[in-house]
């Protein structure tokens, strides 16, 4: 497997590669090369979204119309990013890059025709470390077939200019021109429980425990708020399990392999009570969680699967994140500006006399 201009494998790239595979596939290559276990794939750079874009708008539009809009006037925004998005996922794929994208498909079946993978968007500005757009752009899971993961690549590119995203963007001063899309191709696995994973509690903030939550099958039904998971708090230091609860998990994500994407269905009432996930598991997730943030240097926001297979079971590693919140929180400044001279004067004045 081989890296072309149109196509990206994991092995190839890393977190320096960002402006061109985007935050999520810079982290699954970085991933990758640290030899966390990813499931294997490649990225559509932004190279081949630029090219495409060109093919279809050469005077640049699209753009002159973003960048021109109100961020006040969300009915505006809205009626923009419907125009563009339909623009976009309608168009032909220019032919050279159909080919270089089919063709990596082939190669990630190995033989395979109707290989389930999942077409997740990376866009240029998200999962950085001033700016999260995670959730923003589009993700397609269990699509099939060559000409349905070509239809998603230009859907994910087109969920670049959704109205969420758009509103986004231009409330933070994003230029048009430093926004682009590359799509992630990842090889799916079908996993008994899925779920997330914090280096870094996102309630207290606290550094030293490692937070992780879990559910029966696919993680969608964690992150869409269907179900309350297992939780388990982990002292990052001692290893030891410092809480622990089980919820009532009624509802599971699982594959829909007849018409492509998941489907929920009921737990078993023996499954529901039960935990999610045994004491060696929660182990073996938190050291890869310490693995994880020691090799990026920042607590992170981790998504993780854990898949039976005929080898046994086995832990993957879906995404890692840096976590924003309190990364957020520890950059502000210990005293706010106050609003004049004159003011910081009196707020000191009336601090000595108390």
């Amino acid at each position: 497997m081989s890296s072309t201009p149109s196509v990206s494998w994991f092995a190839d790239i890393g977190l320096d590669d960002r402006a061109r595979v985007g935050g999520k596939g810079a982290s699954l290559g970085e991933l990758t090369r640290a030899e966390i276990r990813v499931p294997p794939g490649f990225v559509v750079p932004t190279s081949a979204f630029e090219t495409a874009l060109r093919a279809l708008d050469p005077a640049g539009e699209i753009r002159r119309t973003i960048m021109a809009l109100s961020r006040e006037n969300l009915s505006s925004i809205a009626a923009a990013a419907e125009r563009i998005r339909q623009r976009i996922a309608s168009a032909p794929l220019p032919n050279s890059l159909e080919i270089e994208i089919a063709r990596a498909y082939g190669e990630l079946c190995a033989g395979n025709a109707v290989l389930p993978v999942a077409v997740r968007s990376s866009a240029t500005s998200e999962d950085s470390e001033d700016a999260s757009f995670a959730g923003l752009q589009d993700t397609y899971l269990w699509i099939c077939g060559e000409q349905a993961v070509l239809d998603h690549v230009r859907r994910c590119w087109a969920s670049l200019y959704n109205t969420e995203s758009l509103t986004y963007r231009l409330r933070l001063g994003l230029p048009e021109e430093r926004v682009a899309m590359a799509v992630v191709v990842q090889r799916m696995v079908q996993p008994r429980t899925s779920g997330v994973m914090f280096t870094r509690s996102p309630t207290t903030g606290d550094r030293s425990t490692i937070v992780i939550e879990a559910c029966w099958g696919l993680g969608s039904c964690l992150v869409g708020g269907e179900v309350t998971p297992d939780r388990v708090v982990v002292n990052k230091v001692t290893g030891d399990t410092g809480s622990r609860t089980i919820s009532g998990k009624a509802l599971r994500h699982v594959p829909d392999l007849a018409r492509g994407g998941v489907r929920a269905e009921p737990v078993p009432n023996e499954m529901q009570t039960a935990p999610c996930i045994s004491d060696d598991v929660i182990r073996e997730l938190a050291a890869i969680g310490k693995a994880i943030e020691r090799h990026y240097g920042r607590p992170q926001d981790i998504e993780w699967a854990l898949a039976d297979e005929p080898s046994g079971s086995t832990l993957y590693i879906l995404q890692s994140r840096p976590e924003t919140v309190w990364g957020a929180r520890d950059t502000e400044p210990v005293a706010k500006p106050a609003a004049s001279a004159l003011d910081h004067v009196f707020a000191t004045l009336g601090h000595r006399k108390s």
